[in-house]
């Protein structure tokens, strides 16, 4: 934690005097967001995965390098799922490369049996992230991405995530139909018996000029101590972007 911490102050520091003074000091708010409903919410660690139709909302506000970007999760009966606050800094913005750091106070939600009632629990979770964006074509990327996880309640799990993405965007099969298609491999070593290496293809289609996204998603464990081990497991939704 410490080593990972002084990495994020250090590189901070040397790309505040190797960046431009136009972009360091830009003014210009700006905001984006979108709304989902899929058919299966599924999340990275199997632990956090809601398992039955979903809602997101998420919302990216920013200014400068700053950016303030939190996601809503909701189940169709309207109980809460999770809820990210992401804060982030980009301390390299370059044509073909970004990077950025994140902290994020999140509160995951799941039903706690007793004998006569059901109550819904939430945990808390604080989460260090550095990710990286490399365009190595105008729509070709490599997405990389550290998280370290800690829970705060007695019991919650604690541990590291490691992903890395390939995408390609904007393929044009058809005059008004855009498709996009990216393979994420990632990795996730938590306390209680969370560990394993997974895949996940991913696809999504849209026609030029409206907002909306239908996407898929699929995600299968290569490797893992997870019990009981964590089949095929897939996703579909529809989003509108705004």
């Amino acid at each position: 934690m410490r080593i990972t911490l002084l990495l994020f102050f250090v590189l901070a520091a040397m790309s505040a005097f190797s960046q431009p003074a136009d972009s360091v000091n830009s003014k210009k708010l700006t905001a984006s967001g979108s709304f989902s409903i899929n058919s299966n919410g599924v999340a990275s660690v199997p632990a956090f995965t809601l398992g039955e139709p979903a809602f997101i909302t998420s919302v990216s506000i920013a200014k400068g390098r700053f950016s303030y970007d939190p996601v809503l999760g909701y189940g169709l009966d309207l109980k809460p799922w999770f809820f990210d606050n992401w804060l982030h800094y980009k301390f390299v913005t370059r044509p073909i490369f970004e990077m950025r750091a994140g902290f994020n106070y999140s509160t995951y939600f799941s039903d706690y049996k007793l004998p006569d009632e059901t109550i819904l629990q939430g945990q808390r979770y604080f989460t260090f992230a550095l990710e990286a964006v490399y365009t190595f074509k105008p729509k070709h990327s490599l997405q990389f991405a550290y998280w370290n996880d800690r829970g705060q309640e007695p019991g919650t799990i604690q541990g590291h995530f490691l992903s890395v993405t390939g995408e390609r965007t904007e393929i044009g099969v058809a005059k008004k139909l855009v498709l996009s298609a990216g393979l994420q491999l990632f990795y996730i070593n938590y306390t209680a018996e969370n560990d394993g290496l997974f895949i996940v293809p991913k696809a999504s289609a849209a026609v030029k000029k409206i907002p909306l996204l239908l996407y898929f998603q699929g995600i299968q464990a290569i490797t893992s101590n997870i019990e009981p081990y964590p089949g095929f497991n897939w996703n579909v939704g529809l989003a509108y972007v705004l």
